[in-house]
């Protein structure tokens, strides 16, 4: 039987909130499981992760840490094709967050009184690479290169091996490129643990970056909880499509498989006026899964998909922004004009021509973007991820005796009289 995604026809807002609800995952049976693996990483270090290793990823390790002979030679292991997209890719990457680096103007607030702030990069940063099926070296560039333009000294690479102890080639080629030089055989929860405490191998580090499936993103959140910072909540991976009349049905079908094979638990929704084209979607997206590789993960996550029959543009943005989405492709005539009434996305891509692919891996904005619904609170990774912002300020004699009275009433009133002095003693010294 073709397969299909569920269509609902003309919803009212009131449904939106019970259809738009993501798959739900038992988040306390997840801490379960993960929690053990953190405690034994705190306790035994290296050897609990190399007892997990050998125990999730089957592979059995002596050491942790990739040397410098396995990194030169995954160059070889590579095609030239891949070697120049890579590089290409990287350029643009680098382009677009290098203008992101900002340095902000000094600001006298009041006469003798000047602000300002400047941006301090994360010294130790961690940077979780998912392999498996699907090894995601474009991660690595997405990660390394903002990490290395915001001058982090510190970048630890972890990513698991496979059943025979390597590491796929491009993904250490990708890290060659990005600058990263301490990388480690090390995947799931006990990488997160050994990040969050330090193990014999693997260095502590001050925040934590990249995607994973669940285990590593309870793992992650677990990490809040020991004082080591993450990049964003995370959930399975999302798209929302908005559709008109005149958007290749092919275009549209192709968009939502790409998101539908990244795993089973992903969820796309179309949105659309056109009644014609979701016949038409329909129909390619029963054509096109039937030669994907990953065609068993895409269909696990359409039963997870929806498609909206709605009455024009503008609600289809209202919908679009009550859910929040990861990616957001206004597969529209004049998309400018809807792209201005976005409130709530993780990245959006404009036009018929601009497919969210692009963005995955080579266009040079970043692919770490909030799931789930995050969208409405948190950014995408970018050059401000890697850095904390640090105020500083100067108060001259006479700018004290512009600002002392107006602190001292403050404080008084507040009942924090040491704070009142420590202007006072300086106005009256």
């Amino acid at each position: 039987m073709p397969q299909e995604i569920p269509i609902h026809h003309y919803p009212t807002k009131e449904q939106w909130p019970s259809l738009l609800r993501r798959p739900a995952l038992d988040h306390t049976a997840l801490l379960d499981v993960v929690r053990p693996i953190m405690q034994a990483v705190k306790l035994e270090g290296d050897v609990a992760v190399l007892r997990f290793t050998e125990q999730f990823d089957h592979a059995k390790l002596a050491y942790l840490q990739v040397d410098a002979r396995e990194i030169l030679d995954a160059e070889w292991q590579i095609s030239e094709e891949l070697k120049d997209a890579i590089y290409q890719a990287a350029q643009n990457i680098d382009k677009y967050h290098r203008s992101q680096l900002h340095i902000e103007q000094a600001v006298d607030t009041m006469p003798g009184v000047r602000c300002w702030r400047k941006s301090l990069p994360i010294e130790r940063v961690g940077l979780y690479i998912p392999g498996g099926t699907a090894p995601l070296f474009s991660t690595v560039l997405m990660l390394g290169i903002p990490a290395r333009i915001a001058g982090c000294e510190n970048v630890v690479l972890c990513t698991p091996p496979d059943s025979d102890g390597t590491i796929h080639p491009a993904i250490l080629f990708a890290a060659q490129v990005a600058g990263i030089r301490h990388i480690y055989k090390a995947g799931g929860a006990q990488a997160i643990a050994a990040m969050t405490y330090g193990t014999q191998e693997i260095p502590k580090v001050d925040k934590i970056f990249g995607p994973g499936n669940q285990y590593v993103t309870a793992a992650k959140q677990m990490a809040q909880l020991e004082g080591v910072a993450i990049d964003m909540p995370a959930g399975p991976s999302e798209v929302l499509v908005i559709a008109d009349e005149n958007a290749p049905a092919a275009f549209v079908a192709a968009d939502l498989l790409s998101q539908a094979e990244h795993g089973p638990d992903s969820q796309v929704v179309l949105v659309t006026w056109s009644e014609p084209l979701i016949q038409a979607v329909q129909m390619e997206v029963a054509n096109q899964i039937a030669a994907l590789p990953r065609k068993d993960v895409a269909k696990q996550a359409l039963l997870n998909s929806k498609i909206f029959l709605v009455k024009d543009a503008d609600e289809a943005i209202d919908l679009s922004n009550a859910y929040a989405p990861e990616h957001l492709i206004l597969a529209i005539e004049k998309p400018e004009t809807l792209a201005e009434k976005v409130r709530h996305a993780g990245s959006v891509f404009l036009g018929y021509y601009t497919p969210e692919s692009a963005g995955d891996y080579a266009s040079g904005t970043n692919h770490t973007l909030p799931t789930n619904g995050f969208a409405r609170s948190y950014s995408g990774v970018s050059v401000d991820s890697f850095v904390k912002k640090v105020t500083f300020q100067q108060i001259t004699q006479e700018g004290l005796e512009n600002l002392g009275p107006i602190v001292e009433t403050m404080a008084t009133a507040e009942h924090l009289d040491a704070h009142a002095y420590a202007v006072k003693v300086r106005r009256i010294g």
